[in-house]
């Protein structure tokens, strides 16, 4: 399935600019596991992320609940109910199932038939060494994990990935580290299996299959890369190749490969696209988290969103009305960062240093701000909450759409490690 061209909207940093990269980087894939209704730490560090990029690339969004069972295997039995709290949370966020695939992983059995086959080729060391699977050994010390699928757990990740031969996949700085096992094992896969038997007569067939202009460019941009390391010359050539109509999938993905000199790329590796970090502070100051019991979810009842608000710490400086405070000390300020203008900001930063204002009013600009936020949110939940067939229906749809695209890598796959009996 070929990806669908987007027109880029304005592009922040580290943005790949969708007209001039292959298709295969025009598809974004992106995750999360269903731990319930999401807060706001989830809206502004993936939400809006994800709300931006649907209408920029070509999105893949799942509801990743195999993931769960790796570290909740126990409590299985709360997964269902989170996972259908989530995606109303993701379409009332403005999700869109027209500009987005909507899916949950369980649901699309080559996630699992991928996983396995990479399995057979990812050496051990390979898992062992990403940061995040001690790290959260430790952070989940009271769980045990000593456990198969959570050792295992990155290379799940990198079948997501590339069963649908994503080339972007939005993360943060600490994620990075998984994109780049993908591309590790992707380029594994692609040694092993990608060495055809006349591959060079075959790539060199495909080549002049391209027509004599378009073959001539590629051979200058191929030798340009190779000799030189030019990575506009791959680029350029990949996205010639993406153009080409007359040259069968097979020979793309030769054609590929050919372009640095390894076999066919049957499995693309993907980039990491760098997200910005979450902004969005908790209750207490720290970063909002579940764990740390100090979130406002997207769609919490008004009255609790103004209680939790006013029941905020503050600078402990300010004992009394007229004790001035610093608002770097008070966890309110995090908020105003978010949430407030320039004006807003100066009035509340002043109001606390001369004790102009007490805490309350300065809470109270807060409050107004997150439930205009999360009014129209509320709204459109409250619509899906009352339509739950039509939620099913758009995960359904989403995941028959997600099945033909894995189930067409998977064909790759197979027909490459010559499992594709006849």
């Amino acid at each position: 399935m070929r990806a669908r061209v987007r027109t880029p909207g304005p592009s922040p940093e580290n943005h790949v600019n969708a007209t001039t990269v292959p298709l295969q980087h025009q598809r974004v894939l992106s995750g999360m596991r269903p731990t319930g209704r999401l807060h706001l730490g989830h809206y502004h560090g993936v939400l809006r992320n994800w709300a931006r990029l649907q209408h920029e690339y070509e999105c893949y969004y799942f509801v990743a609940d195999w993931h769960a069972l790796t570290t909740h295997y126990e409590d299985s039995g709360v997964i269902s109910e989170n996972v259908w709290d989530m995606v109303i949370d993701w379409l009332a966020a403005g999700i869109d199932p027209g500009d987005a695939t909507l899916f949950i992983q369980s649901r699309v059995y080559e996630h699992a038939e991928l996983n396995l086959l990479l399995s057979m080729v990812t050496p051990l060391g390979w898992l062992e060494r990403v940061p995040s699977y001690k790290d959260q050994q430790e952070r989940l010390r009271e769980r045990d994990l000593a456990t198969f699928g959570f050792l295992g757990y990155p290379l799940l990740q990198s079948a997501d990935i590339l069963i649908y031969r994503a080339g972007l996949v939005p993360v943060g700085e600490d994620q990075v580290a998984h994109v780049e096992l993908t591309r590790e094992i992707a380029r594994r896969f692609n040694h092993i299996y990608g060495r055809e038997p006349g591959f060079e007569e075959k790539a060199e067939a495909a080549i002049r299959k391209m027509g004599k202009k378009y073959a001539r460019l590629y051979r200058k941009l191929r030798r340009r890369y190779q000799e030189q390391g030019d990575p506009d010359a791959l680029e350029t050539a990949r996205a010639l190749l993406d153009n080409q109509q007359n040259i069968t999938l097979g020979d793309h993905e030769r054609l590929f490969g050919y372009l640095d000199g390894g076999g066919r790329a049957i499995l693309p590796e993907p980039r990491a696209l760098l997200t910005e970090a979450s902004k969005m502070p908790g209750l207490d100051g720290q970063k909002m988290s579940k764990s740390y019991g100090n979130t406002i979810e997207l769609r919490e009842a008004p009255g609790d969103v103004r209680e939790k608000l006013r029941r905020m710490p503050t600078d402990p400086a300010r004992v009394r009305r007229n004790d001035p405070g610093d608002p770097e000390k008070c966890p309110v300020w995090q908020f105003h960062l978010v949430y407030s203008d320039d004006e807003t900001r100066a009035w509340a930063g002043e109001g606390c240093r001369t004790a102009g204002i007490g805490c309350l009013d300065c809470k109270q600009k807060v409050i107004e701000a997150v439930l205009a936020e999360q009014a129209p949110i509320r709204e459109r939940a409250a619509e899906y909450e009352s339509q739950p067939d039509v939620v099913r229906s758009i995960i359904a749809d989403g995941c028959d759409r997600a099945r033909d695209s894995a189930r067409e890598t998977m064909e790759a796959v197979r027909q490459a490690m010559g499992l594709a009996y006849r």
